[in-house]
């Protein structure tokens, strides 16, 4: 389904909710993997009443399904040939809308089998098909649990089936030379599926191609999903001659430009939208569908024919978050299958629209013309991947040469490369400038018939391996274990490691590894050559040392422009002293800009989109060395042109300029740079002024680009501001001419470059650069960073030593680091990488501007609630400019109170008047005090999208006796997830008391929790406790736990026993304050009590990733949910959202994860320290996002699986109501819960210095602590009585009775300061409720994770007796891929039962195969695991004791050293145990591990990433970023090659040899063990010639462990000095 259109009516159809029984468990049978729904799907019901007339409700449901197939050149009308570079208005109006791009993610389990002898059988179709059947897991299913969301194979052309078909009925032979076959998915209806046939043939005959016939394909419909069948195509083959080619390469041609031409002819029709060619191809040929994995094979007859044979087959098996997928969406796709995401697809698409005008190539004759439009935003993002790299290949490219060009590795500073392939990197630095990076996570497998290959990104974020028999097939795929293969036979297993390639020349039988395709690649032209005589890079000015204007010009500068006091003081000048941007916390609580009564600046009506769940954000501090803002500036020439004209571009390291540079640029004579002036005239009215001036602006820059310029540069500068000129927002102008370029087909022939003074934080800069500018110069805000450097407070701060001295130069300087250092933070939010990506990309949402404002400058971003017109932007505007001009304005600047609340300033939510009335509500237990609090809320401005509305009935009102009773309603109610660490444990004490008493829920927050609140208290005397002597108001039988237990990035506290004491797991993907971002919980918050609940050490800063390592795709997250299902499986798990468009799409995608609740936060909500920019900028308002999530999971018939929850700036029962009718369950209250516990509002919790106590971990001011869990148990009552006297007065009984219910929700009659062109239909929208009653979801049982092997395990009397009585047992047991999470389940009985160290008997299990991702997740002491063979993903994940050995089987035909046999992302989170492996690792191996020991033979890039403890010694090569983000623990690198020092990351850590006889007799311990349990033969040798191999070992250190005995050579004279502090924990 698409994301919810804009604005959904209210008159849709009622979706049916699934029907089966409430446990939701998911059973995947061994061999088929079918996860099926108990009770009575529709499917069944299909069955059951085969033959008869449809029910009604499949006569209401069935209309509402009915998903588009929209053909890939669908959706834009194609410029005939011959046009002009003036386009038409129709083509004018294609914009590529965000709302399209985000209502189809996917992500997938993908590989290919390739014969090297080019030797076609039906083994290889049987063997791919083997695979996708065990890669089912990485798939989805729709709410039918029947119908996939997609699997596929492509293979070559099977002649011989095809050639009997045609003997049968008399068509004639089939030449494999000159016949194309076309697999095409017709219309359903018969007349309108002839129609089509017809247009395809009459198109084949204009072109002079003869068509042979039509083969309907032979499929069994009865094995097809209830939803996939309602919209199944019927599935042809055509046969054509090409009769007036006689290469391939020009067949392949022909037939291409036919398939435009069949898909320009159908955009006449009214079945356009469900014809599609799967593949037109002499080469190949492409099976797919809505179907599971098992079923391809049962549904396409063919691929059970023996004559059906290839030499190759790519299969793939896909994972929609929506779960109304397409028949056409489904992969592989005409020459890929793709597993990830294009997070940059919008500004992909916008470029490729922008190129038509220029692509021209010998090899289409003129006839480019036929072949546009090379986008279509209503495919996927893969679907438009395959299309820009079908357009390359048809144009003479090799695959690989196209792939590199649109996904590029990380070649910048890249050991190898520089050294070794300098060709390589000149290749990336030629195309860099020519074509955008198609950015986002992605394995790519390829094939074009003649050779197959797989490409990585440039991060590596999806698992690939490799393998090649002896008897010469290869195998790549997304998990090991897929096709059972003889080890003897294997003589070579791999991984593919970030941006790395395999291809297979099925002609030649050659398999290229990595560099050795790229270097043929890169040598086919003299790019070095090109790039010297052609390449400028820009070279960096010095900055102004003095200042421009003098103090009164700047003020007035200012004042127009939109400063505030604030914006200089808390942004410009501490970027401009510290080089950072300023951190804040406390969350968002001004009303958003379109609701303010104050004016805003433009960028404020902007939010950030981010990743979550779908895609991983980035970190972009510890994985720098993948990014990078170099931009390239000047013409960008024909794509398909190769030579030396396309390399005349001028390189910028970073787009923000200083006045000198950006007069270098405007200055140099190639760009023939103009400078366009953006103000308007309002002499003549205000009316109509902005649009008109916009007009000829984007006028006046085309006119410019027709007349040369390559250089456009957009300016407020003017030395003389003049009161009837107020300058454009400058962002609209920027916005206007990128769009009105693109639309005119003329933005590949220039940059836009910016100097204004409306740009001084890093948002501004990002709004500027992805609406389309590709560099800034902020003179403004340069020039106030110089004047605060000159003056006299500065002076005397820096004289007097409270600031640290900086120059006028250095402070200019700050600045533009603190920006560059910001950018990267927002690119890597959304997971893009390159700036180059991010330019134009369009990656916002916007609150509050209207759709005339949205079609001139920023078409297809999304808009939902409209707002703002031309004229009151220009009236905001105005608003600010008149200050400047104004006698009574004050010398000074206003301070507008964004940031921080003042009287008089910008409205705060959470401010003294309001944190006063709740003390006294709370802590007087006063009910009137309590309607005051009330009362003010009521009287509060309009500052949240639900204050525009109120809930009506047409019920009468009714006792309130008669309503649910409070202890029920509070029972809905949860705290913030806020961790112990940034608040104190008084605080998170005393709310997990307070939460237990009501039944309600409390959340841990990151960073585990002391056992000793898992019992109840029976020792309280007066309100005290010894078991908890710094709480009061205590009772016997309170219970301190957190019913939820956080799962968050940094995994800190996480261990078996943590996760065995939840009620429900919370898995955090993002949070309100600053989604799509980790954190930092700086060192002086680090006390020994919490260093030792995170198995950290004390005073040591602790780095929370962003969202990434095993929840980095919608796969991966439904992987992490299985383990937590697994170790606990009485635990609901909840998935942490985010509100941004397109979160209902990720949300589907959760629920058929098997997660039990959804949570989703507004953009308001976060309690944690954050950069400022990120607490303002992003996220988007939660009303939106439940709305969005409510309606699609209702849409897709699975709003019965998910409990959704609620939570973003809550503080009383209105909110709850409000809440509860756009369809929550659940409600969530972060920040009012601290206030109710004593929290002032004093906004210092980033400084630990927190007045009452709540949110410092100092012990002389937690002693300050005012709170007692009663205070906020009144609150909730409170809270509860007052949702019960609405309820009373709405005329319902129970909570249940409303929820869902957006028809009692009405708009208020009021009158907005800023516009009244608010447009709240979206959430007054209904698409119907949910078959079940609120409660009945809530009291759901827990989704089960099936059938596995550890219940097998678990069901053997001895292993249950040797857990009930501590002996030993052995176990020797098989093992696959499909069985994941094993071990897990076994840990958490184990840990439930004697906690994370107590259990005091032994499990020696073996385990023989390849086994599924997780293995061996949560081992608990006394598990000793072995597993013979090899396995995936996530081995070790949040281990905590005992000993896992992976080793290969004997007689095996591959060197075990140089073979990877476990995955990525090792030992994630470990807290204990050992782990040896014989062979070598994937990426990430043991990042964040706290405790674990670990050998191993080698590892992929970032090795040892975010560690704070443990040990990790690797007998091989490490990739790149070793070590980064480590603050603890030892790692021992054996360096053969010396390549080591390029490849560490020395922020943290230092490298020294092994001096320390404690780290030599470590080492040497260890890799004893090793070689003793694996029979490593690398460990032997290492041994035998132990003095010889150690001086090769680099010793890795944190600061945190330079004075161990391990690391400090002379240990013992150091400690006799006294110097080594003890470590408590």
């Amino acid at each position: 389904m698409a994301s919810l259109p804009y604005p959904a009516t209210a008159q849709r159809l009622l979706v049916l909710p699934l029907q089966s029984n409430r446990g939701f468990a998911s059973l995947p049978c061994r061999n088929l993997l079918v996860s099926d729904l108990a009770g009575l799907s529709p499917r069944r019901m299909r069955r059951r009443g085969a033959g008869k007339r449809r029910s009604s409700w499949e006569r209401r449901w069935l209309p509402s399904l009915s998903a588009a197939l929209v053909p890939e050149g669908a959706g834009k009308e194609l410029r005939q040939a011959g046009a002009t570079e003036r386009w038409s208005d129709r083509e004018r109006s294609q914009v590529m809308n965000l709302e399209d791009i985000i209502s189809e993610r996917g992500a997938c389990g993908v590989g290919f089998i390739a014969n090297l002898r080019n030797e076609a059988s039906h083994k290889v179709i049987q063997d791919a098909l083997t695979a996708l059947g065990c890669m089912e897991h990485r798939g989805g299913c729709g709410a039918d649990n029947s119908s996939g969301d997609g699997a596929g194979l492509m293979t070559s052309v099977p002649w011989d089936l095809l050639n009997s078909w045609a003997s049968e009925h008399g068509v004639p032979f089939l030449d494999n030379s000159s016949t194309g076959v076309g697999m095409v998915f017709l219309p359903k209806d018969e007349r309108h599926m002839n129609e089509a046939k017809a247009v395809i043939v009459r198109t084949f005959l204009d072109e002079g191609l003869e068509v042979i016939g039509w083969r309907p394909v032979p499929v069994n419909e009865s094995v097809v999903g209830f939803y996939a069948r309602d919209t199944m195509p019927n599935i042809h083959q055509v046969f054509v001659k090409v009769l007036i080619e006689e290469n391939a390469e020009d067949i392949e041609r022909e037939l291409y430009i036919c398939r435009k031409l069949i898909e320009r002819a159908a955009q006449l029709e009214e079945w356009k939208d469900e014809m599609y060619f799967c593949s037109l191809s002499n080469q190949t040929i492409v099976y797919k569908g809505m179907l599971r994995s098992a079923v391809l094979r049962q549904f396409y007859l063919d691929l059970q024919d023996e004559l059906y044979k290839s030499a190759f087959a790519i299969y793939h098996r896909r994972y929609s978050t929506n779960t109304s997928p397409r028949w056409p969406l489904a992969q592989p796709m005409r020459l890929l299958g793709h597993n990830g995401e294009i997070n940059t697809i919008q500004g992909n698409l916008n470029w490729m629209q922008s190129r038509e005008a220029t692509i021209k190539s010998p090899v289409w004759r003129g006839r480019e013309s036929e072949i546009r439009p090379f986008g279509n935003p209503k495919a996927s993002d893969s679907a438009n991947l395959d299309s820009a790299a079908e357009l390359l290949i048809k144009s003479g490219r090799s695959p690989a040469e196209a792939l590199m060009i649109l996904v590029p590795e990380a070649y910048k500073n890249h050991p190898t490369l520089m050294i070794k392939y300098p060709e390589v990197v000149d290749f990336y630095d030629y195309y860099k400038g020519q074509m955008e990076a198609w950015d986002g996570p992605a394995l790519l497998l390829f094939s074009d018939g003649k050779s197959v290959g797989a490409y990585l990104d440039r991060n590596g974020l999806r698992p690939a391996r490799y393998w090649r028999t002896a008897d010469d097939f290869v195998y790549v795929a997304s998990e090991v274990g897929v096709v059972p293969v003889d080890e003897s036979r294997i003589i070579m297993k791999g991984r593919l490691g970030p941006g790395m390639m395999i291809t297979a020349d099925l002609q030649s039988g050659q398999v290229y590894e990595n560099t050795d395709i790229k270097k043929i690649v890169a040598s086919s032209h003299p790019y070095k050559k090109w790039l010297t005589e052609n390449m400028r890079t820009l070279k960096p000015v010095n900055f102004l040392s003095s200042v421009v204007m003098d103090n009164d010009t700047i003020l007035r500068n200012q004042q127009a422009f939109g400063y505030s006091s604030e914006d200089v003081q808390m942004v410009i000048e501490t970027m401009a002293a510290q080089g950072k941007e300023p951190t804040f916390c406390m969350g968002d609580d001004i009303p958003l800009a379109v609701l303010s009564q104050k004016s805003h600046m433009i960028y404020d009506y902007f939010k950030q989109r981010f990743a979550q769940v779908t895609n991983p954000a980035i970190d972009p501090l510890r994985e720098g060395l993948v990014m990078s803002l170099e931009v390239n500036i000047g013409k960008r020439g024909n794509i398909l042109d190769i030579g030396p004209h396309n390399a005349s571009q001028i390189i910028l390291s970073s787009p923000v300029l200083n006045e000198g540079e950006l007069e270098a640029l405007i200055k140099d004579p190639s760009l023939n740079s103009q400078i366009l002036l953006t103000f308007f005239d309002i002499r003549k009215g205000l009316e109509g002024s902005l649009v008109k001036t916009l007009k000829s602006l984007c006028e006046a820059a085309d006119e410019a680009v027709r007349d040369g310029s390559q250089l456009l540069v957009l300016s407020d500068r003017s030395d003389e501001l003049e009161p009837t000129r107020p300058a454009i927002p400058i962002l609209l102008a920027v916005g206007a001419v990128h769009q009105h370029l693109i639309q005119n087909g003329l933005r590949m022939s220039a940059s836009i470059v910016v100097e204004t003074a409306q740009c001084f934080s890093t948002h501004q800069f990002a709004c500027l650069i992805g609406y389309g500018a590709s560099a800034v110069c902020p003179y403004l805000a340069l020039e106030t960073c110089r004047q605060w450097r000159l003056s006299t407070k500065t002076v005397n701060m820096m004289r007097n030593g409270k600031m640290p001295t900086v120059t006028i130069e250095q402070a200019q300087r700050n600045f533009s680091k603190a920006v560059k250092s910001g950018l990267l933070k927002i690119l890597s939010k959304m997971g893009i990488s390159l700036l180059s990506s991010y330019c134009g990309a369009q990656v916002f949402e916007i609150y509050g501007l209207g759709q005339e404002v949205v079609d001139i400058a920023f078409c297809g971003s999304v808009s939902k609630i409209g707002g703002l017109t031309l004229d009151e932007l220009a009236r905001e505007a105005l608003s600010f400019w008149v200050k400047a001009f104004s006698e009574d304005t004050a010398k000074r600047l206003e301070n507008f109170g964004f940031i921080q609340f003042r009287p008089g300033g910008e409205y705060h939510g959470n401010n003294p008047e309001m944190s006063k009335l709740l003390h006294k509500a709370v802590r007087q237990k006063n009910e009137s005090a309590y309607s005051i609090y009330q009362q003010h809320l009521a009287n509060r401005p309009i500052s949240v999208l639900r204050d525009l509305l109120e809930i009506k009935s047409d019920r009468s009102p009714i006792p309130v006796g008669k309503v649910e009773p409070a202890i029920s309603i509070v029972q809905r109610f949860c705290t913030g997830g806020m961790s112990l660490g940034a608040i104190s444990r008084e605080t998170h004490e005393a709310i997990a008391i307070a939460m237990n008493r009501l039944g309600g829920k409390s959340n841990s927050g990151e960073g585990g929790e002391d056992p000793v609140r898992w019992s109840p208290l029976t020792d309280v005397v007066d309100g005290y406790s010894p078991t908890l002597p710094h709480l009061k108001g205590l009772q016997n039988g309170d219970t301190a736990t957190s019913a939820i237990k956080q799962v968050a990035s940094g995994r800190f506290g996480v261990t078996p026993t943590f996760l065995v004491n939840a009620d429900q797991l919370e898995i955090k993907i993002a949070q309100g304050a600053k989604p799509g971002e980790g954190g930092q919980l700086p060192g002086k918050k680090v006390s020994a009590y919490i260093a030792r609940l995170r198995n950290s050490k004390p005073g040591v800063p602790l780095i929370s990733p962003p969202p990434h390592h095993d929840i980095y795709s919608i796969e991966d997250l439904a992987q992490l949910i299985f383990d937590l299902h697994q170790v606990n499986p009485k635990a609901k798990v909840s998935v942490k959202l985010v509100a941004e468009a397109g979160i209902g799409t990720v949300a589907s995608g959760v629920a058929k994860g098997n997660a039990d609740i959804v949570q989703i936060s507004g953009h308001d909500g976060g309690t944690g320290a954050s950069p400022v920019s990120s607490i303002k900028h992003a996220g988007g308002p939660w009303e939106l996002g439940l709305t969005e999530t409510h309606q699609t999971l209702i849409q897709n018939g699975l709003r019965e699986r998910i409990i959704l929850r609620v939570d973003g700036g809550f503080k009383s029962g209105f909110d709850v109501l409000m809440a509860a009718s756009m369809g929550a369950d659940e409600y969530g209250f972060g920040s009012v819960a601290m206030i109710a516990t004593g929290c002032i509002m004093a906004r210092i919790c980033h400084t630990n210095n927190c007045p009452v106590g709540v949110a410092s971990q100092r012990e002389e001011l937690r002693a300050r602590f005012p709170g007692v869990p009663g205070d906020l148990v009144n609150y909730f009552l409170y809270v509860a009585e007052e949702v019960r006297g609405a309820l009373a007065q709405l005329g319902y009984e129970k909570m249940d009775d409303i929820i869902g219910r957006t028809e009692l929700l009405r708009p208020r009659q009021i009158s907005l300061m800023k516009t009244q062109h608010i447009d709240l239909s979206y959430i007054l929208s209904s698409l119907g409720l949910p078959k079940w009653s609120s409660t009945e979801i809530r009291k759901q049982d827990v989704h089960s994770n099936g059938p596995v092997l550890d219940e097998i395990l678990l069901s053997d009397s001895e292993v249950l007796e040797a857990i009930e009585h501590e002996k030993e047992i052995k176990k020797s047991v098989l093992i696959s891929n499909v069985d994941r999470a094993v071990c897990g389940r076994i840990a958490g009985v184990i840990a439930k039962k004697y906690g994370d160290t107590g259990f005091a008997g032994q499990l020696n299990i073996t385990f023989n195969g390849s086994a599924g991702q997780s293995f061996a997740c949560f081992l608990t002491p006394g598990m000793k695991i072995r597993l013979v063979g090899e396995a995936n993903d996530y081995v070790g994940k949040g281990m905590a004791g005992g000993e896992l050995v992976i080793a290969p089987p004997e007689n095996i035909g591959f060197c075990p050293e140089d073979a990877t046999i476990v995955g990525n992302t090792c030992l994630y989170g470990a807290t204990g145990g050992q782990i040896f492996v014989r062979g070598k690792a994937g990426e990430r191996f043991a990042v964040r591990n706290s405790l674990a020991q670990a050998v191993v033979e080698g590892t992929g890039d970032h090795c040892c990433e975010y560690m704070t403890g443990g040990c990790v010694v690797v007998l091989g090569k490490v990739g790149r970023n070793v070590a980064a983000g480590m603050t603890g623990g030892l790692a021992y690198i054996l360096d053969e090659d010396d390549t080591l020092i390029q490849k560490l990351n020395k922020e943290i850590v230092k490298m020294q040899r092994v001096n320390a006889p404690a780290g030599q007799m470590q080492l040497k311990n260890l890799i004893e063990a090793h070689v003793e349990k694996t029979g490593s033969l690398k460990g032997g040798a290492i041994l035998s010639e132990w003095e010889a191999y150690l001086p090769l070992f680099w010793q890795l250190v944190p600061p945190s462990e330079e004075d161990t005995p391990e690391a400090c050579a002379e240990f013992e004279r150091v400690i006799a000095a006294g110097r080594v502090p003890v470590q408590t924990a």
